[in-house]
Order: structure tokens, then C-alpha cells, then sequence
């Protein structure tokens, strides 16, 4: 052992002070370097954990924008910025599908699954009974037959024409059912051009033109007063095949629906107004039990307007084919099944006929002491309408003191009902809501929308997007805060929720319906152009698959459309590593509040690919 320069080395001497400083000095040293490594190494352990954990590594796109968390080196959150999303719509790009280690993969189905609505297959519904429509109504496949791939666009599938001009236009490859010409012809509804559709107006009941048809209705009731605002009508379709799908391709809201056993998919006291030309339900039949259940989802004061079969008949009996007795016979039985709902009889003119519910029960309630038929149902949860049976009682509106008083409450004029507090929550009847929480709701989602803009610049821009959907909306904030956007939100209550929110959102002058994620929604492939989900996986967890949930919403939203999820970091993970196997381009971003936010954000775009022109070309020639 060396001693000190220029000194023999003595054992046996003791050391001097500046030695022993030095020697203290280079201990000191000698520790922090220990300590240092220590840190380090316990850091790359901690990494090659997490590396293990979510199974080695991944192919990410060059597109991606991650946010990391570099706990070990600093207290303070890094991004990492690449190329941002891109929003826009291109209708040119091809499927790349990029290979990933130790992620499922999930593969383009089959062409003939183009237009699959799982709950609505008809070779499904082929299995049950057929008596009352039972078998038109939702059947979903079982956990075991639910398809593990990605529905597929036509070849050649374009973003629908943008909203005003998509009322009147649709690319026929969007929706190639040429066949509809020639069953609509006399109707003037829909016609062939080259590579579109147009529709005219035209209707079996209304041949002059929708607009004129409206007029005329118009002319008999206060359709400014009854409807409040035109874009929040909500047609529910028969099963007739793309029909319903015409009607979001033009951008109008709309549903797959039939009225058979089972209530429909609203709260009670939901629309103002509801509409029938030549839909053909045995209105009078089974106890008038279809015309209770449109009584049921009628507003106090809200009218049902009916035109075809059998109004008219004097007129039009020789073309229905049907003997003047029957039609008769049909006409009296609708009438009587009215008059025991307390509608009152507007207008029975050509080819129109009006009625309109009362705003209360009190003289309903005298009319039953003399006629028993049908009776006021006993107490149960008037909003309960998923898989709920209908039944042939009438059900009670909400108690008042007068005659003049409106069950449930007045509501607001349009547009001031939007952020007026709602009926439902000013009574007290959505337990824990109370008007403040409903206003700081209100002023939260406008924020949150502003700062969605930021991130999705194209959101806030006019005809990028026309319908949306909400798939956990609660009282409808998001819609709410776009408003003044030409876009119309289907705002969806999970079954599931906490809370039944549903009656509120139609109270504000909104649209939605019930649904349980765990099962396929109501609608066809590429209905909506961005999705919404507030913490819909966090609700579901442990319910059903991610992977089932994120393949849904894949059907249903259309190439280059965009999600926007919110959730717990951990959760949007996941969802990201089976989103980038579903190749779409997903990129986590921080809370509005900040990145010491649990709840993250993660902004998706589905890229855009169709099937290849010889499978869509066979498909094509087995329908026409």
C-alpha cells in the first residue's frame, strides 16, 4: 500500500489530520457512488418488471403520442410529442396491418358481414316466435358466437356527403341497395344516379313531398311548440332492410326498432310528438296494448298524429284491398282504444288524423270509476324499459293539484330548456341530483369540451362530424355543450349506470336511449362519426371483455371517425394495446386538470379501409 508522495511508508505512525480528511473526504464519495448505482439499478429493475408485465415489446405508429411518467429521474411528468392524430377524412388509404408480439390480432371479417347487426340477424330471429313480431325483436348472439374480427366497409365506401347537402344525397357505395328504386318507384322516396342516391321527399303518404306533408301538419298543431328543435327528432325504424341505414347516411337520427313485446328502448314521458305513415301495427289489437306503450312514452299534451291504412279508407279501400267493413271495423277499434287512454280526437281530415294526450290524469281518473278498461297500472318504474314487457295497464302520470296543472312539470321553451333545471331534478326524483350539482355538471362539460377541441381541432369545425354518440351521457353534458354544432348526439344511459339519467336528457331537449355494452347496439356498421365514452370501461370492468366492447364500437363508427375515451390510466392502457391491433391511431393525453390527474384521455381515429373490390362485386350480384 502507497503512502503519501515523498514520505517512506511507516505502519506503525499515526495519521495526520489532513490524511484523515481526506480519507473521510473519499468515504463520503465512495457512499454516494454506492447509493447512486443502487438507485439506478433498483430503477432498471423496476423497468425490466413493467417490460415483462405488458409483454415485451410492441410496434407503435409513428403517429403515436405517449405520455410516460419517468419516476425514478424526476418528480415532474415528460411527454414524449410525435406527429400529432389526423383527424381528417382522406377516403383513400389502405389497411395496414402491423405485426405486434404477443398481441391478439384481430382480422377483417368476412364480406358478408358488411351490414351484420348482431341482435337483429335475420337468421337469428328465424328462431323465435313469430306471433306479435317476437321474433323482429333484439335476439344477441351468446358469448360463444360473438365475432372476434373487424367488420369491413364496402369497397369504395366514401364519407357520406357533409350536413345539409347529406339530406338529399348518399353514395350508392355506402349503402348498395339498388333495389329499394324499384320497390320505393311510385313513391318518388328514392332514386338511382349513377353513384348516389337521391331522395326527393316523395312518400307513400305524403306525394307531394315531405315538406308539404309537414306543412299540412303544421297547419293543424304547433309543430315549433311540439318539437322544439327539427335535428332532435328520433325516428325508430321497422326492420325493412336499409332503411334505418339510409336515414344515418343522410344524418338524421334514427334506430333499429319494432313494437312488439317489449317497451321501447325510452323513458315515460319522453317525446312530444309521435308519428305513423303507413307503418301497418294492429294498433286496435292485443288490448290496444301498442298504443298504450306510445302512451307511455308521450309527454302530457303530446300528440300522435296517424296517416294511411285505415284513415281514409272511404277513399283509398279498393287500393288497399281490403273490404270496406274491415277497415271500418279497424278505424272504430283505434278510436275506442283512444278514448280509453283519454286522448282527445284533434283532427280527422284526407289523409291525417290527430290526437293528444291529456296533460293530466284528474278526469282520467273519473273516467275509470265507469270504464275499467284499461286499468291504471300498479305502482312500478315507469322509466324501466330495457327487456321490460309491456303491459295492457294505462300508467299513472305524476299526481297534480288542478286541472291545468302538467303532470311531471312544465317545461321550458327551446332553447332555454337546454340549461333550464330539468322537472325531474327540481321534484327530486333523480336521487343525490340537486339543481346545483346539474348547473356545475353543465359549466364541467363545456370546459371539458373546449379542451377536447384542442387536442381534436376538427371537432369544433363545421360538417367534419354529423352524428354522434355518447355511450355513458348521464345528464347529457356533452351533448349539451355542442349544441351550436350542426351535430346531433345519441346519448346512451348504460343499463348498468348508477343512476337513471335518461328522462333528463329528454327533459333538456335531448335524444338517447338505454343500452347494455355487454350486447351489440340497435344500429348498423358505420352509423356514427365519433364516439364518446366516459368511463364506460371502468363501468363494465369485470361485466364483460374489453376486447368485445372496443370490437362494437369498431362496427359502428365509420372509417377515419374518431373516439375520445376517458378513464383511469391503467384502463386506457389496456384499451390502447387492443386498439393498436385493431390498427387504429391512438394517442393517451393528460386530464384538463392536469397530469396529476388519475383519469387520462385517450383520442383514437379508425383508419380507413374496405373490403377488396372482388368480394364487395360478388356480394353485390347475390342481392340485386
Amino acid at each position: 500500500m502507497a503512502g503519501p508522495p515523498n514520505l517512506p511508508y511507516n505502519p506503525t505512525s499515526k495519521p495526520s489530520k489532513n490524511s484523515a480528511i481526506a480519507t473521510a473526504f473519499f468515504s463520503k464519495k465512495l457512499a454516494n457512488l454506492y447509493s447512486i448505482t443502487l438507485v439506478f439499478f433498483l430503477c432498471f429493475l423496476s423497468y425490466l418488471l413493467g417490460f415483462w408485465q405488458r409483454g415485451g415489446p410492441s410496434t407503435l405508429s409513428s403517429t403515436t403520442t405517449t405520455t410516460v411518467n419517468f419516476a425514478c429521474a424526476s418528480n415532474k411528468t415528460n411527454t414524449i410529442n410525435a406527429k400529432a392524430l389526423d383527424f381528417s377524412s382522406h377516403h383513400f388509404a389502405k389497411a395496414v396491418v402491423t405485426e405486434s408480439t404477443k398481441v391478439k390480432a384481430y382480422p377483417p371479417c368476412n364480406i358478408s358481414y358488411s351490414e351484420y347487426t348482431p341482435c337483429e340477424d335475420a337468421k337469428r330471429s328465424l328462431k323465435f316466435e313469430r306471433s306479435r313480431l317476437i321474433y323482429r325483436e333484439r335476439h344477441c348472439p351468446e358469448k360463444k358466437e360473438l365475432l372476434k374480427c373487424r367488420v369491413p366497409a364496402p369497397y369504395g365506401y366514401k364519407n357520406p356527403f357533409t350536413w345539409p347537402a347529406s339530406r338529399d344525397l348518399v353514395w350508392y357505395a355506402n349503402v348498395p341497395h339498388k333495389e329499394l328504386t324499384v320497390e320505393k318507384a311510385v313513391q318518388n322516396w328514392i332514386r338511382y344516379e349513377g353513384d348516389r342516391f337521391r331522395f326527393p321527399g316523395g312518400g307513400t303518404m305524403f306525394p307531394n313531398g315531405a315538406d308539404a306533408y309537414i306543412d299540412d301538419i303544421g297547419k293543424l298543431i304547433n309543430l315549433k311548440m311540439a318539437l322544439y328543435v327539427p335535428q332532435l327528432i328520433l325516428a325508430v325504424g321497422d326492420t325493412h332492410e336499409a332503411q334505418v341505414q339510409f336515414a344515418l347516411e343522410r344524418g338524421v337520427p334514427a334506430l333499429i326498432g319494432v313494437l312488439a313485446s317489449k317497451r321501447l328502448p325510452y323513458p315515460s314521458r319522453a317525446f312530444d310528438m309521435a308519428h305513423c305513415s303507413r307503418c301497418l301495427i294492429p294498433w286496435n289489437q292485443f288490448g290496444g296494448i301498442y298504443l298504450i306503450e306510445v302512451d307511455r312514452v308521450l309527454r302530457p299534451g303530446g300528440y300522435w298524429i296517424l296517416s294511411g291504412p285505415p284513415i281514409n279508407w272511404k277513399r283509398y279501400w279498393k287500393g288497399w284491398e281490403r273490404t270496406k267493413e274491415d277497415l271500418n271495423a279497424e278505424q272504430t277499434a283505434i278510436e275506442n282504444v283512444a278514448k280509453s287512454l283519454c286522448w282527445k280526437k284533434l283532427y280527422d281530415k284526407d289523409d291525417i288524423a290527430i290526437w293528444q294526450k291529456p296533460v293530466n290524469h284528474l278526469n282520467c281518473k273519473v273516467n275509470r270509476k265507469l270504464n275499467q278498461n284499461p286499468h291504471f297500472c300498479p305502482a312500478q318504474d315507469p322509466d324501466k324499459a330495457w327487456y321490460t314487457e309491456m303491459d295492457t295497464c294505462l300508467i299513472q302520470l305524476p299526481e297534480v293539484s288542478s286541472n291545468q296543472e302538467i303532470a311531471g312539470g312544465e317545461l321550458a321553451k327551446w332553447p332555454e330548456r337546454l340549461n333550464t333545471i330539468p322537472p325531474r331534478i327540481s321534484r327530486g326524483t333523480v336521487k343525490g341530483v340537486t339543481p346545483e350539482i346539474f348547473k356545475e355538471n353543465s359549466q364541467l362539460w363545456k370546459r371539458r369540451v373546449s379542451y377536447y377541441k384542442t387536442v381534436n381541432k376538427q371537432l369544433g369545425q363545421a360538417g367534419r362530424y354529423r352524428n354522434l354518440l355518447d355511450m355513458n351521457a348521464n345528464l347529457g353534458g356533452f351533448a349539451a355543450a355542442l349544441i351550436d354544432h350542426p351535430v346531433w348526439v345519441m346519448n346512451v344511459v348504460p343499463v348498468e349506470a348508477k343512476l337513471n339519467t335518461l328522462g333528463v336528457i329528454y327533459e333538456r331537449g335531448l335524444i338517447g336511449t338505454y343500452q347494455n355494452w355487454c350486447e351489440a347496439m340497435s344500429t348498423y356498421p358505420r352509423t356514427y362519426d365519433l364516439i364518446h365514452a366516459d368511463s364506460v370501461f371502468s363501468l363494465y370492468k369485470n361485466r364483460c371483455e374489453l376486447e368485445d366492447i372496443l370490437l362494437e364500437m369498431d362496427r359502428i363508427l365509420r372509417p377515419e371517425g374518431s373516439v375520445i375515451f376517458r378513464d383511469d390510466v391503467d384502463v386506457l392502457v389496456k384499451i390502447k394495446k387492443i386498439m393498436d391491433a385493431m390498427n387504429w391511431d391512438s394517442q393517451i393525453v393528460d386530464h384538463e386538470d392536469g397530469p396529476l390527474e388519475r383519469e387520462k384521455l385517450l383520442f383514437a381515429v379508425k383508419l380507413y379501409w374496405t373490403a377488396d373490390a372482388a368480394a364487395s362485386d360478388q356480394t353485390v350480384l347475390k342481392s340485386s
